[in-house]
């Protein structure tokens, strides 16, 4: 299992050993840790489950208080990305997809072609955060115009921030970049979390302009793991970065989040759990896990960890340690009747 911040299960108080048990070993439940009510106790055999390294620590927090009562359940959980993950889950290699994202036209249709059906579940919200590094006192605030002459596809080659000012001032902003090096480090191509900065922040404005494809700026350091791209912005006093809004609050003495605005010279909002779940901050998104039918009926560890991560208190639970944001009632129970009704 690849457990990509530990320090996000810590707080779990759970055996050392789960990480064992992850991979088909058989450890017991660390008797500090306080799972919420439910889960059986007799549920047995193996799930594999695939995808987003922002999702894995929910669906790893929540394997793991699932077998605190299901000691004969046992669980393989790996983040290399949304996309590869849906790569493994249409190719029928694993019974869980963790997404940042919705699945794609073409995943879904690669899934359909190998006969592959999917409930969609959302089970929580995320955010991007824009970091740079803390020494960068000029910048405090961007917007999706100044973070496309930064970083989209028309800005290739900028090496400093103030290159990007002329095509920034051109979408109408007013923002002052500094004349200092620009180090850009963010997530590669087979992130989820590539795609809906790319959606969220760049689409509408390269659309405006007639430019295709509309994409990132190639010439950046690009990495899958997020650690390395928290590394990467605060390796560099005037770097600049995106990533999950958990894993830059759990760097915060390494990075400085940015605040964002939609509009040139907007209004400038800061990414808090608060603003992620109102829908103020401009750049949160929803999670995802998606599962296989087929492997959910014929697995009932599949079946009984499913139930388990939307039973009450769950989700609530392993969100005290990993900061995204719970769904509302209402949100959580059309995700419960969507798995009921995919039975």
């Amino acid at each position: 299992m690849t457990i990509t911040s530990p320090k996000r299960l810590g707080a779990l108080a759970l055996a050392a050993a789960f990480a064992v048990a992850a991979c088909g070993g058989g450890a017991t439940a660390s008797p500090s840790a306080s799972a919420p009510a439910g889960g059986g106790g007799g549920v047995s055999g193996s799930i594999t489950v695939s995808g987003s390294s922002t999702v894995e620590p929910i669906s790893t927090g929540v394997a793991e208080l699932f077998k605190q009562a299901n000691p004969d359940f046992n669980y393989k959980i790996e983040g290399p990305g949304t996309g590869d993950g849906f790569k493994r889950f249409c190719a029928g290699e694993t019974d869980i997809s963790d997404a940042s994202r919705k699945i794609k036209d073409e995943e879904a249709e690669a899934c359909k072609t190998a006969g592959i059906e999917y409930v969609e579940l959302r089970i929580a919200y995320d955010g991007l955060t824009i970091m740079t590094n803390p020494a960068n006192t000029a910048i405090a605030c961007l917007s999706f115009a100044d973070l496309y002459a930064l970083t989209g596809p028309e800005s290739t080659g900028f090496d400093t921030w103030a290159k990007a000012a002329s095509l920034a001032k051109e979408l109408g902003s007013n923002t002052v970049l500094p004349e200092a090096p620009l180090v850009i480090t963010g997530p590669g191509e087979e992130s989820g979390t590539f795609d809906t900065y790319v959606e969220l922040a760049l689409t509408k404005i390269g659309q405006g302009r007639n430019i295709d494809p509309i994409t990132t700026r190639p010439d950046y350091t690009a990495s899958a793991n997020d650690n390395a791209i928290i590394e990467g912005v605060a390796g560099s006093d005037t770097s600049l970065g995106w990533v999950g809004f958990a894993f830059a609050e759990e760097n915060a003495d390494k990075v400085k989040e940015l605040e964002v605005s939609k509009d040139p010279n907007g209004t400038c909002v800061a990414p808090t759990a608060q603003t992620i779940a109102d829908g103020s901050y401009p750049l949160a998104r929803s999670l995802y896990i998606y599962v296989n039918k087929a492997k959910a009926a014929e697995n009932p560890a599949v079946t009984g960890y499913v139930d388990y991560y939307l039973a009450e208190g769950t989700i609530s639970k392993v969100l005290e340690v990993v900061p995204y944001v719970n769904l509302p009632a209402s949100e959580l129970d059309a995700t419960r009747s969507a798995w009921a009704a995919a039975q």
